[in-house]
């Protein structure tokens, strides 16, 4: 339910978020979203230290945080870009994505350490003192002038997808990963548990899978194009990962396989994020980059209940491999959509 709150409003804010991007700074959007998530990280702070920090007060700060990070991420997936040329875009997304995986493996270990040490208000302090770095950030860098939409609708993206349905594929190719990589999200202690540990062994099923990402972010992601030929092997890698990881009878051999799904899940974002971002004009892309929050972010809390329901009906290990399915499905459609285009050449 936390997953659910914490990500629902990906979902619905996402199409209002990206009609924003495309027409105010989004520069400046970034760093009133931050400063407004350090607020609300940091007043949950204050109910954790007053002992208030029930459970619906914590949903409900997630809530808060989820609609900070709706409203945020369609323009910070637009800004990267204009950071960089167009050549080195697919290493910049690649890098971007690093960022959250290596969040994703640190920040629970550091989190637990920190709540054993001083406790929970103190985690949160720390919390809401992490985003002063991008605040920071944002306010040095000077990314190339962007070039505002004079109307942004809502409508515009659906019209986007019309125009060049083979982005469509590529979203739905972030949606397959972004499901596959929920087990992770979401049953790394469950995941512990089948293999006979604690759930403070958590925290190294999610830096398996975040080494992985991160090994690929650095050493092969900017050599590559989103291809359709590029996803029939980068979707399977992680999908054969992920179902490997939940055949394992031991956890270290099940580190090996998580860190290989981590792997192609990171290059299969990529690649798909990438052809997303250079297949629209820069005026197009906050819209078209809230059609990817709703693919990647705004899918999670159906797949948190479904991840959910089915570790709780067959076993963490069976959701693990069921969630997995969506990259296969979609491995075989890039290869039916990489035949289709041989054939008709």
């Amino acid at each position: 339910m936390l997953s659910f709150f914490q990500f629902v409003p990906s979902l619905v804010l996402a199409p209002w978020a990206g009609a924003l991007a495309d027409r105010v700074d989004r520069r400046r959007l970034l760093l009133v979203t931050q400063l407004a998530a350090a607020a609300s990280s940091a007043a949950l702070a204050g109910f954790a230290w007053a002992g208030l920090a029930t459970e619906a007060v914590v949903i409900g700060f997630a809530a808060a945080l989820g609609v900070a990070l709706a409203l945020s991420q369609p323009a910070q997936m637009a800004l990267v870009p204009s950071l960089v040329a167009d050549e080195d875009v697919a290493q910049a997304v690649a890098l971007n994505s690093a960022t959250f995986n290596v969040a994703r493996a640190l920040g629970p270990t550091a989190a637990a350490a920190i709540v054993a040490w001083q406790g929970v208000a103190v985690a949160f302090v720390v919390n809401a003192c992490s985003y002063l770095p991008l605040v920071a950030a944002l306010a040095v860098i000077r990314p190339a002038e962007q070039e505002r939409a004079e109307r942004a609708r809502l409508r515009d993206g659906i019209a986007l997808l019309r125009a060049s349905p083979s982005l469509l594929l590529y979203l739905l190719v972030v949606a397959a990963v972004s499901f596959g990589a929920d087990p992770i999200n979401t049953e790394s202690p469950a995941i512990a548990h089948a293999f006979g540990r604690s759930s403070n062994w958590a925290g190294t099923v999610v830096g398996a899978f975040g080494v992985g990402a991160v090994v690929a972010a650095f050493a092969v992601a900017g050599r590559i194009r989103g291809s359709s030929r590029t996803m029939t092997a980068t979707l399977p890698t992680m999908a054969l990962g992920m179902v490997a990881a939940a055949a394992s009878p031991w956890l270290p051999l099940a580190w090996g396989f998580l860190a290989v799904g981590g792997a192609g899940y990171l290059l299969s974002n990529t690649s798909a994020t990438t052809r997303l971002q250079l297949g629209v004009a820069p005026r197009e892309r906050g819209r078209i980059m809230a059609l990817w929050s709703i693919a990647f972010l705004g899918t999670r809390p159906l797949a948190s209940l479904i991840d959910g329901s089915l570790a709780g009906a067959f076993g963490v290990r069976v959701a693990t491999a069921v969630l997995a399915g969506p990259a296969l499905a979609g491995a075989v459609a890039a290869a039916a959509l990489a035949r289709r285009r041989v054939v008709a050449s």
